[in-house]
C-alpha cells in the first residue's frame, strides 16, 4: 500500500512517550493553582491560567529501557541489517532499515548518517525523511527536524506519523498554531489516533478552547491514553469544558489507575479520605460520598444486560451469580475502592473462601484493596483486615496488627471484635 498510515513498530514505539511533568503527585485542586511553564511560547499566546501538562520535550524520543531479551534481539537484528548493507550498499531501503535499527539501540549519530546515505541514494524517499526527522528530534535539533518532516509531508501528504511528529516539534519551537494544525491533520488521516487527540487536547486547553479540548481529551481517554483519562477526570471535577460530575471524574481516574497512573491513584485516595474523615465538613464529606455512589452506578452501565433485582446487590454479586467470576472480582474491587460497604464485605468473603473452582482464596489484589481502604478509614475494611490478621487468613496471625486495624472505630465495637477473634 503506497500510503502508509501506521509505520512499523520500530518507528512508532519510541514516540509513545510519557507526558513531561506527569510524575507529580498533585491533586486536581493543586494543579489548578499552579501556572504552567511553557518553553519557547508564542509571544502572542494567551496562556490559560489553569494548567495542563506540557507535551514532550525532544529528549523523550530516546528509546525506552529494554529487557535483556529485547536488547539481545535488537543487537542480533542490527547485525543482520549490517550484513544486508554490506551486500547491497546502494539499496536505500536497506540503509533506511539500518538507520531504524541504529536509532532503536540509541546510536543516533550512526542512524543520522544512514538516513543521509539513504536520501543521497533516493532523494524523494518520504520514509527516509521521516526517519531523519525523528532522529533529529532525538538529537534535540528541532528546526532541522521540522524541515525534514515538512519535506516528507510534501512528498507524501498522507504520512500520518510525519504530521504527528511535526506537531511535537512545532510545539517545542513555540509555534502552537502550527502544532495544532499538524495534530488535526494527523487525526483527519487516521481518526482512531488517541495519542494525537490527547496532544491536540492539551494545546487547545492552552489556547482557552476548553470545550473542544475536553471533547478531544475524553476521546483520547476512551482510546486508552491514561494521561487523558486523568485529565478528563480533572475536567469533570472542575467543570472545565464539561458539566461538573464528580462520579464521571472518578470513573476516568479509576480507568487511569488500571494503567498504573500514580497521580490518579493519589487523587482517588485523597477523595476517599475526604469522604471518610470526620475532620471534613458535612458538605465536603457528602459530596465525595455522592460522587462514589454515582461512579458505582456508572459501572452498571458497562453491563446493561444485567438488571439489579435488589437495590442492595452490588454489580460484582450480580456478575458472580451469572458465572462471570473474573468480571465479578474486578467489579467488586472497583466498588470496594468506591466505598461500597456491601461490596467490601462480599470481597472479604471471597478473599477468605474463594469461589468454587474458579477462584482460590487469599487473592493478593483483594488483600491490597482491604488494606488500602482500611488505612484510609473505611470501617468495613478495618473489620475485615482485623479478622484476616486475627485469624491468619492468607497471612501469619498477628494480634497486634489486628488490633491496630481497628484503630478509629468506637472503643466498645473494637473490643467486641477483638474478643470474638480471641475465642477462635
Amino acid at each position: 500500500m503506497r500510503r502508509r498510515v501506521v509505520l512499523v513498530t520500530i518507528l512508532v514505539v519510541p514516540l509513545l512517550f510519557e507526558l513531561h511533568g506527569e510524575s507529580s503527585a498533585q491533586t486536581p485542586d493543586e494543579q489548578m493553582a499552579t501556572p504552567p511553564v511553557i518553553e519557547s511560547p508564542d509571544p502572542n499566546l494567551n496562556v490559560d491560567p489553569n494548567p495542563v501538562p506540557q507535551p514532550p520535550q525532544q529528549d523523550e524520543h530516546h528509546p525506552a529501557e529494554w529487557t535483556e531479551q529485547e536488547r539481545n534481539n535488537a543487537v542480533f537484528m542490527l547485525s543482520e541489517l549490517r550484513g544486508r548493507v554490506r551486500t547491497f550498499p546502494a539499496s536505500a531501503e536497506d540503509r533506511l532499515k539500518l538507520a531504524q535499527g541504529l536509532y532503536r539501540v540509541g546510536d543516533l549519530d550512526a542512524a543520522l548518517d544512514e538516513c543521509r546515505v539513504a536520501l543521497k541514494l533516493q532523494p524523494n524517499n518520504a520514509q527516509a525523511l521521516l526517519q531523519l526527522g525523528i532522529v533529529l528530534m532525538a538529537k534535540q535539533d528541532g528546526r532541522a527536524a521540522a524541515t525534514a518532516l515538512m519535506e516528507a509531508i510534501l512528498l507524501d501528504p498522507e504520512l500520518t506519523h510525519a504530521h504527528y511528529s511535526l506537531g511535537n516539534v512545532q510545539y517545542s519551537l513555540g509555534n502552537i498554531k502550527a502544532a495544532i494544525q499538524s495534530y488535526r491533520r494527523a487525526i483527519e488521516l487516521q481518526p482512531h489516533f488517541p495519542d494525537a487527540r490527547y496532544r491536540l487536547a492539551l494545546l487547545l486547553k492552552l489556547t482557552n478552547r476548553d470545550q473542544e479540548a475536553a471533547q478531544f481529551m475524553e476521546e483520547a481517554a476512551i482510546g486508552g491514553v491514561p494521561q487523558a483519562q486523568f485529565f478528563s477526570g480533572n475536567a469533570y471535577r472542575s467543570g472545565q469544558g464539561v458539566a461538573k460530575n464528580l462520579g464521571r471524574a472518578i470513573f476516568w481516574w479509576a480507568k487511569a489507575v488500571e494503567f498504573g497512573h500514580q497521580p490518579a491513584a493519589e487523587t482517588l485516595a485523597k477523595l476517599r479520605r475526604q469522604a471518610l474523615s470526620a475532620d471534613q465538613t458535612d458538605r465536603r464529606r457528602n459530596d465525595a460520598l455522592e460522587g462514589f455512589r454515582t461512579y458505582r452506578a456508572l459501572l452498571r452501565e458497562e453491563f446493561p444486560d444485567y438488571n439489579r433485582p435488589d437495590e442492595q446487590e452490588t454489580l460484582g454479586a450480580t456478575l458472580l451469580k451469572n458465572n462471570r467470576p473474573d468480571d465479578a472480582v474486578t467489579a467488586l474491587l472497583q466498588e470496594s475502592y468506591a466505598l461500597s460497604d456491601v461490596a467490601l464485605n462480599e470481597l472479604a468473603t471471597l478473599y477468605e473462601a474463594g469461589w468454587q473452582q474458579h477462584l482460590a482464596p487469599f487473592d493478593k489484589k483483594m488483600l491490597v484493596c482491604i488494606e488500602t481502604t482500611a488505612a484510609e478509614g473505611f470501617a468495613p475494611a478495618k473489620k475485615a483486615l482485623a479478622r484476616i490478621y486475627g485469624i491468619g487468613l492468607g497471612v501469619a496471625p498477628d494480634r497486634a496488627k489486628a488490633k491496630a486495624a481497628l484503630k478509629g472505630l468506637p472503643r466498645q465495637e473494637a473490643k467486641a471484635l477483638m474478643d470474638e477473634l480471641s475465642l477462635r
